[in-house]
């Protein structure tokens, strides 16, 4: 079999790619990525951009069936067009320019566009086998299987390569050291197409079976729905106890609001025998620095009391955070200024007598975050917390 000169060689429509990988950054429901957040994660678009034009053979490889260079041309313009080409629609009233192809993520017209890259590819396996092109669906994917190369991603990370690989027909193969990147790819791509054309076994679906049809992984989904659901009120039953929402201040519009994280900071005892505060081990107290929303802990220290207690008010608005405690060398008491070493710190944490404290607590407000000062109730909230099982 006789190399042949590959599409990626020669062109790819490189702004088409672009847009569509900036545009896949800000996709939160529907795409793969949004599965489980990976570091690095290559972008689908130009993942599958570069796989179809690795596959499919440039015109100019085939001179018997494109003799001219117009031919030729108009040719690679088409495999082009299928990657992905920009047009102008009319939206509202605007016009904006938006991507159709191979590197759009476009729910709707999914299936048609790789059914029409699976093709390019299988005739180009056919034209370099000396055989007729397979022309049905099935025909195709058949074909796929048996002459199309494997793809193999070592590091396979957020699943991408494989993903883009079985979806234009091709057996896909990845591997990671991280078993979190093991099981994004598998549930990507190992476990729906086993259930391909499956019907739901949740009892609700139950029901639906003798007049549902149920295509692709639509099943699986329903189920992934249902039991996620019932997942989701069981932990609510069991440990909704231990995630009170918190009581917003007049401010904030008064009432209560569901707590997005509580912010803890560890401490320590100050090693110095004139204070012995249990110090915070906090590299910075600023809770955002978004310009006109900054907010940050306020340290807050009572002397009164021996040894002197500290306790943390969120500030707002205009004036400055103060420092961290944590730098390379160690920690610095916040109340006595006395410089701790990391081995005083790693020995406290050792002896069993490093604890945490709460220094905000975030809630979800109407347009944005919301930050509040720490709630005792919050607090003995969560030390009556008591696990079953913990690690030995």
């Amino acid at each position: 079999m006789n190399s042949k000169k590959k599409l990626i060689e020669v062109a790819l429509p490189l702004e088409a790619i672009n847009r569509e990988s900036v545009r896949e950054k800000s996709i939160r429901h529907g795409h793969p990525s949004t599965l489980h957040l990976w570091w690095a994660r290559r972008p689908l678009a130009v993942c599958r951009a570069v796989l179809f034009a690795s596959l499919v053979d440039d015109p100019s490889s085939h001179p018997d069936k494109f003799n001219k260079e117009e031919e030729q041309d108009k040719e690679r313009q088409r495999l082009l067009d299928i990657i992905g080409k920009i047009i102008t629609v009319e939206k509202k009233g605007k016009t904006e320019q938006t991507v159709k192809g191979l590197v759009s993520w476009d729910p709707d017209n999914h299936q048609e566009v790789m059914t029409t890259a699976q093709k390019e590819i299988a005739r180009c396996l056919a034209w370099s086998r000396n055989e007729t092109p397979p022309s049905t669906r099935e025909e195709i994917t058949a074909y796929l299987q048996k002459y199309a190369p494997p793809v193999y991603d070592p590091f396979c990370g957020g699943g991408s390569i494989p993903l883009a690989a079985q979806g234009l027909g091709l057996a896909a193969h990845g591997s990671d050291i991280n078993p979190v990147a093991v099981l994004i790819t598998k549930a990507l791509v190992e476990i729906p197409p086993k259930f391909k054309h499956l019907a739901p076994v949740n009892p609700d679906s139950q029901n639906k079976l003798k007049t549902a049809q149920w295509y692709n992984s639509q099943g699986l989904a329903e189920d992934v729905r249902y039991y996620g659901q019932w997942m989701r009120k069981q932990a609510i039953q069991r440990i909704g106890k231990l995630y009170p929402q918190v009581n917003l201040p007049p401010e904030h519009g008064n009432g209560s609001a569901t707590v997005i994280a509580w912010l803890w900071g560890r401490t320590v005892k100050c090693p110095n025998p004139g204070c012995g505060a249990q110090m915070p081990l906090v590299s910075s107290f600023k809770l955002s620095t978004k310009k006109g929303k900054e907010a940050w802990a306020e340290p807050v220290i009572n002397r009164s009391q021996q040894p002197p207690v500290i306790t943390f008010q969120v500030k707002t608005g205009q004036g400055e955070a103060p420092e961290g405690t944590m730098n390379r060398k160690g920690a610095v008491c916040i109340c006595c200024h006395t410089p701790v070493p990391f081995d005083h710190i790693r020995q406290e944490g050792k002896a069993g007598r490093m604890t945490a404290q709460l220094m905000a607590i975030v809630a979800e407000g109407q347009k944005q975050r919301v930050y509040i000062s720490p709630d005792d109730d919050h607090v003995q909230v969560a030390w009556s917390a008591q696990p079953q099982w913990k690690p030995e």
